[in-house]
């Protein structure tokens, strides 16, 4: 047995403890887990720091670093994410559409855990205790496959949270790091069907596109956000400008954070100064169509490829259109169906925007940046899934249920 297969039974039989446990247990878990990450921050703070020093020696971007980087700040804010997962609803148990057949059989649907989730994510090390404490209030086991950029800080993670609910006298197997961060084990953990019941990806493009070709553990995919925000004839140009920096420029590696910038033309002679003169502040990498260079300094010429790309960086694609039509149509095309925004005043333009758009979330006249559970007041995410299928959007604790039939009968037998 490798040792992969080790991890997925020790997880199927931790998610079968799971099950017994109710949410009274399962929050104490989890408020155990915020005080043990709290106690155990220097040392959280001391392996994060290894991983920096590594990223430094690479030469990883300065926004990739920040996604990497730990401090006392984010630690706080982890240990307050999950006493917030605490106060939220049990996903679990409800029964719902309860019917009675004429044949007296008494038939429900439940909601309950998938099961075991695999997780397979990059250098992002707060997923590690996000991911870990929505599977546990869910009552899912969890295996997680960081990125070998932030594979000391996830080590030192799991190791606190299983001490956290050994301490409690629960399975510590409820929660599993795959240490081994090479392409070889990844690629063994997505055909672990035996044992994991779901498998989401969190990372860029890259990612996401090798775990949709490769696994044959059923998959949401999760996201790659190429997200645009469209600045229509009739939109506030303050607000506009204000939602452009925001969503650019807040924190440019996310994936809610707006990659292109779409301008009516009959506002582009306005707008688009505006908006570069912002953008400026942070120095953001403008690169235009041939109009979008006519009316602004400083702009290089936009490839087919700059309007696909999540830059992740302080890097935006523009360019300038005749309707929002047109606007539609480029979204649909080079989105890749996370987060879109319209910023006008016309309501009849908004509600075609809204209807056409094919993505998770449409935004009018507000920043593409509060796609996020916590925004939506889901308390914290999993991810935020682009499909169609079981979840779209940012997924909180009911996405990770399922449900099964519960019947009950008198000695019913079928003719």
């Amino acid at each position: 047995m490798s040792n992969l297969d080790e991890i997925g039974k020790r997880a199927k039989n931790a998610s079968i403890d799971l099950n017994t446990l109710g949410i009274l247990i399962r929050n104490r878990a989890l408020a155990a887990i915020a005080d043990e990450i709290e106690k155990n921050a220097e040392y959280v703070l001391r392996e994060n720091l290894k991983d920096i020093e590594n990223a430094c020696k690479t030469g990883m971007s300065s926004s990739l670093q920040d996604r990497l980087r730990l401090n006392d700040e984010r630690i706080a804010a982890i240990a307050d994410g999950i006493r917030n997962v605490v106060l939220l609803d049990d996903p679990l148990g409800e029964i719902t559409s309860m019917k009675t057949r004429p044949n007296g059989l008494r038939i429900g649907a439940k909601r309950v855990p998938l099961g075991v989730i695999g997780i397979i994510y990059e250098a992002r090390p707060n997923v590690t205790p996000d991911a870990a404490v929505l599977c546990l209030k869910s009552g899912n086991a969890v295996i997680l496959r960081g990125g070998k950029e932030a594979i000391f800080s996830n080590i030192a993670l799991v190791r606190v949270m299983r001490n956290a609910l050994a301490g409690l006298g629960l399975n510590s197997d409820i929660i599993q790091l795959i240490e081994d961060p090479s392409r070889e084990t990844a690629r063994e953990m997505m055909r672990l069907n035996a044992y994991i019941d779901v498998l989401i990806p969190r990372g860029g493009a890259g990612l996401i596109k090798t775990v949709v070709e490769n696994a044959s553990v059923p998959v949401i995919e999760t996201g790659v956000g190429n997200c645009h925000i469209y600045v229509d004839k009739t939109a506030d140009l303050k607000m506009a400008t204000d939602i452009v920096f925001n969503a650019k420029c807040s924190r440019p590696s996310v994936c809610n954070a707006a990659e292109s910038l779409l301008v009516h033309s009959d506002i582009a002679s306005a707008f688009l100064p505006l908006a570069k003169s912002r953008l400026d502040e942070k120095k953001v990498d403008i690169r235009g169509c041939q109009r979008t260079i006519n009316l602004i300094p400083g702009v290089i010429s936009a490839t087919e490829d700059d309007y696909y790309t999540e830059f992740g960086d302080y890097i935006m694609s523009v360019k300038v259109v005749d309707s929002t039509d047109e606007a539609i149509s480029h979204i649909n095309r080079y989105g890749t169906k996370h987060s879109e925004a319209i910023i006008t005043s016309d309501y009849f333009e908004a509600q075609k925007f809204l209807d056409r758009v094919d993505a998770a979330a449409v935004y009018v006249n507000a920043s593409t940046r509060f796609t996020d559970g916590f925004e939506f007041g889901f308390g914290a995410e999993i991810g935020i899934s682009t499909q169609k299928l079981h979840a779209r959007g940012p997924m909180g604790l009911r996405e990770l249920t399922t449900t099964k039939y519960i019947i009950y009968g008198n000695g019913q037998i079928r003719e």
